[in-house]
């Protein structure tokens, strides 16, 4: 038997149900280490703009549900601006920006609640539409995938630099919400198969 000279790499493992303890953990049932789950909040009193809900399922390439699957989203506020160091100037106060929730563990829904986004420069100048980025996590996912989701019917869209440079435009609709209501939205994320959601190398 050869004796190695050299480390031996690490096995691989996924974001595996895990997730949800350190992530979300009151989410899980684990009581006492944050208030509350952080990300859970989007906004607070004040905020301004369009208080919108989004709901959604993250769907494998069998069409089953993943029932331990998280996202984390990300949004400018109502006026475009994003949280933080936005040289176009400071951002609604009253919102972060920034979520995380997590699919039910029994049929995998996960639901947000948020502000509907204003448009945002591209950086060539050029106006993006109205959007919310995605980043999932799963287990059996071993990189994060990151998507966005676009309203319908907005007229941005048909010019959007993102969605504009999708080569199979036939695709683009998986990115489109579905509004079931005023000022609700439905958003699947399929990882495979026909209805393939398009993901973005960011």
């Amino acid at each position: 038997m050869q004796k190695l000279t050299q480390l031996q790499e690490s096995p691989s493992q996924t974001a595996g149900p895990y997730v949800h303890i350190g992530c979300v953990p009151n989410f899980a049932g684990i009581t006492g280490v944050y208030p509350n789950d952080l990300g859970a909040t989007m906004f607070r009193d004040g905020v301004k703009g369009e208080r919108i809900k989004v709901t959604g399922t993250i769907f494998d390439g069998l069409g089953a549900p993943l029932k331990d699957a998280m996202v984390e989203v990300w949004q400018a506020d109502a006026n475009g601006i994003y949280p933080g160091n936005d040289p176009r100037g400071p951002a609604d106060p009253n919102f972060n920006g920034w979520g995380r929730v997590a699919g039910d563990g029994t049929t995998g829904v996960w639901n947000l609640e948020t502000i509907k986004p204003g448009p945002v420069p591209f950086p060539d100048g050029r106006m993006m539409a109205p959007h919310i980025s995605f980043w999932v996590v799963a287990r059996g996912i071993n990189i994060a995938l990151q998507t966005r989701m676009f309203f319908p019917n907005d007229p941005m869209n048909e010019r959007d630099p993102w969605l504009t440079r999708i080569e199979h435009q036939n695709r683009v609709p998986t990115l489109i919400a579905t509004q079931t209501q005023p000022g609700t939205y439905q958003f699947d994320i399929h990882l495979q198969g026909p209805a393939e959601t398009v993901f973005f190398d960011v």
